[in-house]
This record gives structure tokens, C-alpha cells and sequence, in this order.
């Protein structure tokens, strides 16, 4: 058996003796209250038959699509999913990614330059820092959804910065650690104000509850304040990859120099066809449905959480995601395996995911969650927390 450099043997030993030792697990039969599927779109049959009946009509049968986008793996279904993509969020143009974190790594890695700075939120997601650690700019970070602060940064850049360089500042619609948002209107008028590009992860966003740009009934931004935008399918769409929305020449420049996307095969037709048929859904009464249930069962979960007096511990949130600070990974991973035992599937997130203290439960509302389960997975939440904090 091949052993390990010693060097990676004692960071794993670390790591668990941290308690904090990542494992994979099987999917559960248990209540979900962990996964992206927010719409229950992920187990659509309806969608995978019409995906399915889609290639069918046009003789696209094959499993892969047998090389990248710029050599043999494009096709006619690619270009009219991103033609409707780009129509679906009101952008220019559209560029399909394999995965979200391909998407920033791409972006992140190619399009800031040398002589550029990009200032992020201190919670951006783990790809788009991999990103901007690949580039060639300069980076800063500003206090998590503090726009005095962002605006101390980018008054002291402009002062600083050479006259061709360019500012690019970067922050998600709903942050997926703690499912919060910034103030978007003050963020647009303060880029505005600076003359910087912003970057916006709208991952996690769902158009109708969150606070999106789709959803903010402002009008007249161009590439030349909201730059980019990245949207993922594998959430509340249900299905798999991402795009980058933004001007044609943005399209054209990152099927130029994005690595991520020159040097990968192309996703599979069946997934490219499962996106074009849930952004043709997408306005359906089924999906407005899904929606509405959705945000109801969000509103319950707020008020029970007022009701059992965990505000403390609950960061605010208007979104799907929900998160129950429990400070140290012990603690944590107990009050999870209390909630898995019995029968509701809730994940810790532990240091070093997120900072040391920080440490918390992540629960993820979605719509096909009764009401009965999002009080009971609740009632025994606040029972559990009890019990530890007396032992």
C-alpha cells in the first residue's frame, strides 16, 4: 500500500484532531434540510422527460459532448441555451460554464490585470478567492456588508490608483454561509460614485425572494457599474453548471483567456438540454408555485425561531439558508448528530470552513419542507441547545 508524505499524514492527523476531519456521506432518507435543491427541481420528472424528449427531437443522442467548446464539444443547443439564458436575466450575452467554481475561477483568474485592484467582501465564496489569488491584480478585502468601510477603501484607491487602472469590487447576492445580503441600491451608487466595476455571485439568489438585481426594479446599469454577474443552475434550477452574463465583448474575451472553460470538455448534451428546459419553465405556474411555497415556509421558520427565543443564535436572514451559530466543532457536530438521529438531515459547518467560533448549523429551507417538520426540526433544536449548554 502507498503511504503518504509524512508532511500531508500530519496535516490530516491535525485536522482531526481538530474534530474537523471532512468525510463523504450518502445521501439520506432523512428530511432535507441541507441540500441546494431550494425549489425541488433536482427531482423533477417532468423536466428530465422534457430534456430528454428535447435531444430526442433533434437526433441528439450521444452521452458526451467529446471535447471542449472551442474544438469539437460546441453545438447549436449551447448557443440557443445561452441566447435564452442571457434573455432570462435581461444580460447581453451569456457564457456556460461546467460548474460555478469554474466560472470564478476563470473570471477571477483572467479578466483583473496587473495594474487593477479587486476589492471583495471577507465572505466571498472559496472560488472566487482562488480566483483572485490566480490573477495578477491586486487584492483587498472589506468588512463583511460594511459599505463604510468599502467606501474608506475605494476613496483611498482612486487617490492611489494609476489612470488606467481599473476597480473591480466583488460581493454575492445571498452569501451561502450565512444567507445574508448586502444593500445592493448603495452598493451600485457607491461604484457608481468610485468608478468601479462590480462583480456580483448571485449562486445562491432565487428571482422573487431574494433580493437579486432582477428584483430590484433599477434600470439603466450597464456593464460600465454591474460588470458581471454569475448564476449557477446547480441550486434552485436543480441541474448543473453556470454562466457569466455581462456585454458580448466580456463573452468574448473570456472564451479567449478563461482557462476553466478553454481547456475542459464541454457539459453533456442531456444537461445543457435539463438547463434550456428549466429557464423555458422558469415563469411557469408551477415554478411561481414552488416559489410561493418556498417563502412561506422561510417566513415559518423566522417566526418559530423568534418563537423558541433563538434569535441569538440565528444570523439574520431573508433567504433560504439559515444558520445557527454554535461556537467550537464539538458542539456542533453534537447538536447535528442529535437533529440526524432524529431523522432530519442537518450538516454542521466547522472551522475551517468558517472562521474559529463561527462554527454553525446550516439549514436550508426548501419548498417540499411541511410545516411540521420546520417546527419540529426546531423544537428539537431548541431542546438540544439547552441540554448542552447545561452540561
Amino acid at each position: 500500500m502507498t503511504r503518504l508524505p509524512r508532511k500531508l499524514t500530519q496535516k490530516l492527523q491535525e485536522r482531526s484532531e481538530r474534530n474537523a476531519l471532512r468525510e463523504l456521506q450518502s445521501n439520506s432518507k432523512k428530511v432535507d434540510f441541507v441540500s441546494n435543491d431550494y425549489l425541488g427541481m433536482a427531482t423533477n420528472e417532468a423536466d428530465f422527460h422534457k430534456a430528454y424528449k428535447l435531444l430526442n427531437e433533434r437526433n441528439i443522442l450521444q452521452n458526451g459532448s467529446t471535447g471542449s467548446r472551442l474544438l469539437s464539444g460546441n453545438s447549436h443547443l449551447y448557443e440557443e441555451t445561452e441566447q435564452q439564458l442571457a434573455a432570462h436575466y435581461n444580460a447581453e450575452s451569456a457564457l456556460i460554464f461546467n460548474s460555478g467554481y469554474d466560472a470564478n475561477l476563470g473570471f477571477f483568474s483572467a479578466v483583473p490585470q496587473r495594474t487593477d485592484v479587486v476589492v471583495f467582501d471577507e465572505y466571498i465564496h472559496a472560488s472566487m478567492r482562488d480566483g483572485i489569488r490566480m490573477g495578477t491584480a491586486k487584492s483587498l478585502k472589506f468588512k463583511h456588508n460594511d459599505f463604510d468601510d468599502l467606501g474608506v477603501i475605494l476613496k483611498k484607491i482612486r487617490g492611489d490608483a494609476e489612470p488606467s487602472s481599473i476597480c473591480y469590487v466583488v460581493t454575492e447576492s445571498v452569501f451561502s454561509m450565512d444567507g445574508d445580503s448586502p444593500d445592493l441600491p448603495n452598493l451600485i451608487s457607491l461604484c457608481r460614485e468610485y468608478q468601479c466595476k462590480l462583480i456580483l455571485d448571485e449562486a445562491h439568489a432565487i428571482r422573487g425572494i431574494n433580493k437579486a438585481i432582477d428584483d430590484l426594479g433599477i434600470t439603466g446599469f450597464d456593464d460600465e457599474v454591474l460588470f458581471a454577474r454569475i448564476v449557477t443552475f446547480g441550486k434552485a434550477m436543480g441541474v448543473q453548471g453556470s454562466a457569466i452574463l455581462g456585454s458580448a465583448p466580456l463573452k468574448s474575451y473570456l472564451l479567449n483567456f478563461a482557462r476553466s472553460f478553454i481547456y475542459t470538455t464541454a457539459l453533456p448534451p442531456m444537461t445543457v438540454a435539463s438547463i434550456l428546459t428549466v429557464i423555458q419553465d422558469a415563469t411557469s405556474a408551477e415554478f411561481k408555485q414552488q416559489k410561493e411555497s418556498l417563502k412561506e415556509n422561510i417566513m415559518i421558520f423566522t417566526r418559530q425561531v423568534r418563537n423558541l427565543e433563538l434569535n441569538n443564535n440565528f444570523i439574520p436572514s431573508a433567504s433560504a439558508i439559515h444558520c445557527c451559530v454554535i461556537p467550537g466543532n464539538t458542539s456542533v457536530k453534537k447538536i447535528a448528530d442529535v437533529l440526524q438521529k432524529n431523522g432530519f438531515d442537518v450538516r454542521p459547518i466547522l472551522s475551517p470552513t468558517v472562521p474559529e467560533g463561527q462554527e454553525r448549523l446550516r439549514f436550508c429551507l426548501h419548498s417540499y419542507n411541511t410545516h411540521n417538520e420546520i417546527l419540529e426540526v426546531l423544537s428539537i433544536l431548541a431542546t438540544a441547545m439547552k441540554k448542552e449548554l447545561h452540561d
